[in-house]
């Protein structure tokens, strides 16, 4: 499709049309014959009344306080914060920043972002939380400006992913500081890398002339959680923490990953020479990858899963198909990238976890390509195979074998004609199987650049608001490459912007609005939970949006509520229950960024710290009912 930017009257006419239709009310919930997911169990119940609604808590309002905001009948409560310790020796947070690196390694790590909860007992579970980055102003005295050799190591210290067992007392959970389980997990843990790429001669590096021993693991972004016990943490942004004072000469795929040849913002290359790029040139192509990690065992060695390929990895849905394939949705979060899902070559064996955890090593990675036309917002798509020797993927365009497809998936993606999408970020799979859900953060460049055209799952020009997609697998199978597609939910708002796609979709109000849906998961029930990562601004396009937010949705009725407001300059992130349903674990990031004046979670003049919180029902009750 070319660039629409010279169609805005027929944009315009599409964007009133829509607004009208009632499929658009309720995210495609009721359509005619032939229409979107007719034959989907979930699209049949839309047609129940609102009184049946999964939310039975009432909408919190805006705000912009510097606080956890939570409905009436509910509590927040901290669990653990940047710089707690993890383990009994541990020293307690130091709000001067200037204890070392030795001692940020036993303690809980920075901007906790993505988690999941692994179950012991009916009063006992592992947390696995991963630690995207840091923030130098609040983590060092110097704010970053003199960076000492112990000052990188305690960077790296400070991310990565922290395990830790919490245990029930009194019947609120608390970290177990003696737990068995606790572990940190940082740029410097050793790793060993499985797939068709391992020990490919674009991994090998001065260090690792086999290529099969990465180490460590940062820029962790959102997560997965396998049934056979292991936790996936998934390398997003890695490119930012490479940087080189040489001249250089970079590669179209280094460009295409971000790698830039000057210093880095972190200034780790500084005193580690793994991340000056000029000086090891393979180092950068070692991450951005799926890791899988075993929360039960401290002692065993974290696996990059090449198989997954390579790309800026938000999180990891899995879903074991019906078939007994394991089939894993996976987003690429940069603006015109794309989504993929891999589709393991191997099935599940249940009660058998030696063979299942084997299942990510070996397997068929996909992309995906969304057909529309002009004047729909849905359609079908079908998923494109990235195989050496497939589709165009062959020596003689640019391609030597699988593991350099998967290095660069990204190349390979482009290459087979898959779409672009608006930073696709988590993805969801409802717990029936039949559907699945992915937020489409925002785009600036959407209808601005050229291989970013306005249409399909994509349908705003410089899109500031985001949407949320849906799609169904052919005959419920994810094995298949043909999908049907809708957007669930077009975020927007409606004050600012009246009659016009920018708006939202229908379920969007003014007591509702948000921006830049980010982070989303299912309870049991099915109750879609919503995370925003956007504009807190509260003015222009955003005003009347507040403070980041996190929402609850019915994908039956369509309604959304808001549910939770996050403290200042923060992003809500992060999302798992207790296995009774009645703790829900929420991250509160980088409140205070950028010197915003927060001092969550500590209040009075303390320093502003990362958090995950507790939220539960005072009359102890299932969350969300």
């Amino acid at each position: 499709m070319k660039n629409r930017d010279d169609k805005q009257p027929a944009f315009s006419e599409m964007i009133e049309s829509c607004l009208n239709r009632r499929s658009f009310l309720l995210g495609a919930s009721a359509i005619g014959a032939g229409a979107f997911l007719s034959l989907n169990p979930v699209a049949t119940a839309l047609a129940r009344s609102s009184s049946d609604s999964l939310m039975q808590f009432s909408a919190v309002p805006v705000s912009t306080a510097d606080s956890v905001v939570v409905p009436k009948g509910y509590t927040a409560t901290q669990l653990i914060s940047w710089g707690d310790p993890i383990f009994s020796d541990a020293p307690r947070f130091n709000p001067k920043g200037s204890d070392s690196a030795s001692v940020q390694a036993r303690q809980f790590g920075d901007n906790n972002d993505g988690m999941s909860l692994f179950p012991i007992s009916a009063d006992r579970a592992v947390l696995a939380i991963n630690n995207e980055y840091t923030n130098y102003e609040y983590l060092f005295p110097h704010q970053g400006s003199e960076m000492t050799k112990d000052d990188v190591l305690k960077a790296q210290s400070a991310v990565g992913v922290s395990v830790v067992e919490i245990v029930k007392r009194n019947g609120s959970w608390e970290v177990d500081k003696a737990g068995a389980r606790n572990r940190r997990i940082t740029a410097n843990t050793q790793m060993v890398f499985s797939g068709p790429a391992a020990g490919h001669s674009l991994l090998k590096t001065n260090d690792d002339r086999q290529g099969m021993h990465p180490v460590g693991t940062f820029a962790n972004c959102a997560n997965g959680k396998t049934p056979w016990g292991t936790y996936l943490t998934c390398e997003e942004n890695f490119d930012g923490y490479f940087g080189t004072d040489q001249d250089l000469t970079l590669t179209d795929d280094d460009k295409r990953y971000g790698v830039e040849a000057e210093p880095s913002s972190t200034q780790w290359e500084k005193h580690d020479q793994r991340f000056d790029i000029a000086k090891n040139r393979n180092e950068v192509n070692r991450f951005g990858w799926v890791v899988e990690i075993d929360p039960h065992d401290p002692n065993s060695t974290p696996v990059k899963r090449t198989a997954l390929g390579r790309f800026k990895h938000e999180n990891a849905a899995l879903v074991v198909n019906k078939d007994g394939h394991v089939v894993v949705y996976l987003g690429d979060d940069e603006r015109g990238e794309h989504l993929y899902k891999f589709v393991s070559k191997n099935k599940f064996q249940p009660g058998n976890d030696t063979e299942n955890r084997k299942l990510l090593e070996e397997g068929t990675l996909y992309v995906a390509e969304f057909n529309a036309d002009d004047q729909e917002l849905s359609g079908k798509g079908k998923w494109i195979e990235l195989t050496y020797g497939k589709n165009g993927l062959t020596k003689g365009n640019g391609f030597s074998d699988q593991g350099e497809v998967l290095i660069f998936a990204r190349r390979a993606a482009t290459q087979v004609g898959a779409t672009t999408m608006d930073r696709p970020e988590w993805v969801a799979v409802h717990p029936d199987k039949t559907q699945v859900f992915c937020t489409l953060t925002n785009n600036k460049n959407r209808g601005v650049e050229e291989d970013q055209p306005v249409g399909g799952p994509n349908p705003r020009a410089k899109n500031q608001y985001g949407q949320i997609l849906r799609w169904q697998p052919k005959n419920s199978d994810h094995t298949l490459d043909e999908f049907d597609w809708d957007l669930y939910l077009i975020a927007g708002n409606p004050s600012v912007h009246p009659d016009s796609l920018y708006a939202g979709s229908q379920n969007i109000t003014a007591d509702n609005m948000f921006n830049s849906p980010d982070g989303i998961g299912f309870d049991d029930a099915g109750r879609l939970w919503i995370q925003t990562d956007g504009n807190y601004s509260n003015k222009g396009d955003f005003s009347g949006q507040g403070n980041n937010q996190m929402l609850c949705g019915d994908p039956n009725t369509g309604e959304v509520r808001r549910f939770l407001t996050g403290p200042i300059a923060c992003e809500i992130t992060g999302l798992a229950f207790s296995e009774d349903q009645r703790t829900m674990f929420i991250g509160v990031q980088h409140p205070g960024e950028k010197g915003a004046p927060s001092h969550f979670p500590g209040g009075g003049n303390s320093k502003p710290r990362s958090t995950i919180m507790m939220i539960t029902r005072d009359d102890g009750g299932i969350i969300g009912t």
